[in-house]
């Protein structure tokens, strides 16, 4: 994929933005870059695109995409992951894209290899991913602040305008390197997707232990363990039965899961065993601690 030698974007100065795809993300980063000064020249999406505009982008036009990507300097392309390529070859194709201007996607897996089209075009490729949740634009604009933001390129220039990008929505920007992206993501996924399932979960079994509103009862202890990670590290921050090398709760924990939630079993046991790395690690499990609640786990398994 070539590079952009005649980029000429003012990185230091305000730049034409459009959003090809401006869903929840899309229009959450245009409203932060209009807030920062850009010029967000139009934007476009699908069926419900037109009413949040209205809605967060006042004044801002809703065109089909390459009538929104024909005169920006940069072209932020939010669409859903498997469509991002398809999107950029028809910006291309319609030679919407500036020769010297900038296209980014904002997905934190995909890797910039789906902007081939537009870096043959002559412009610079990027790509800015917001370690986030993001829902809905309104919670999206109050996360935004304060959050992590992966900034993907090829070049210096690249970096230094994804970064400038990440800044105007509030974030905090770090490089990452496009073939880590996958590594990244599954990282986000475990951060983020997973906490959500395991504390599916625990829902499930407390309500089955008899509470009548589990996640009321569980949230301060999940919130209080994040928090300790924040204070002390991961491996300082664990505590339960596997950190203690206590092989009988454990058991007791598995008999109590296979009579109720068998399911949650294979779950129960690999996680066990990432427990077993991380207290080994902290220094506070024992050889023989190790050694007895991993008897308890082979059983299960």
């Amino acid at each position: 994929m070539g590079g952009a030698p005649s980029f000429r974007i003012g990185i230091l100065g305000l730049m034409d933005v459009a959003v090809v795809g401006a869903g929840t993300v899309g229009t959450a980063l245009a409203f932060r870059l209009r807030e920062a000064g850009h010029r967000i020249l139009a934007v476009s999406g699908g069926s419900s695109t037109a009413e949040r505009a209205a809605t967060y982008l006042p004044g801002v036009p809703v065109l089909g995409p390459a009538d929104a990507a024909r005169e920006a300097e940069v072209v932020l392309i939010a669409t859903p992951d498997d469509r991002i390529g398809r999107a950029c070859e028809s910006l291309a194709r319609a030679d919407a894209l500036r020769d010297g201007g900038a296209v980014a996607h904002v997905s934190g897996a995909t890797s910039l290899d789906v902007l081939s089209a537009a870096g043959s075009a002559g412009a610079m490729v990027l790509s800015i991913h917001p370690l986030q949740t993001l829902p809905s634009v309104d919670v999206a604009l109050a996360r935004l602040p304060g959050s992590a933001v992966a900034v993907t390129a090829l070049s210096e220039s690249g970096f230094l305008l994804g970064e400038r990008l990440a800044v105007d929505i509030g974030g905090r920007p770090f490089r990452l390197a496009d073939e880590a992206k996958p590594l990244y993501h599954a990282a986000a996924v475990f951060a983020s997707n997973y906490v959500v399932s395991v504390a599916a979960l625990a829902e499930e079994l407390f309500g089955k232990a008899g509470l009548a509103e589990p996640v009321d009862a569980f949230l301060p202890l999940s919130r209080a363990a994040l928090d300790n990670v924040e204070a002390t590290g991961t491996a300082a921050a664990l505590t339960g039965p596997v950190v203690r090398g206590d092989a009988g709760t454990v058991s007791l924990n598995l008999d109590a899961l296979a009579g109720r939630l068998p399911s949650a079993i294979p779950a129960y046991v690999a996680l066990a065993g990432v427990a077993l790395g991380l207290g080994e690690r902290s220094g506070r499990l024992s050889p023989e601690g190790r050694a007895a609640v991993e008897e308890v786990l082979d059983r299960w398994k």
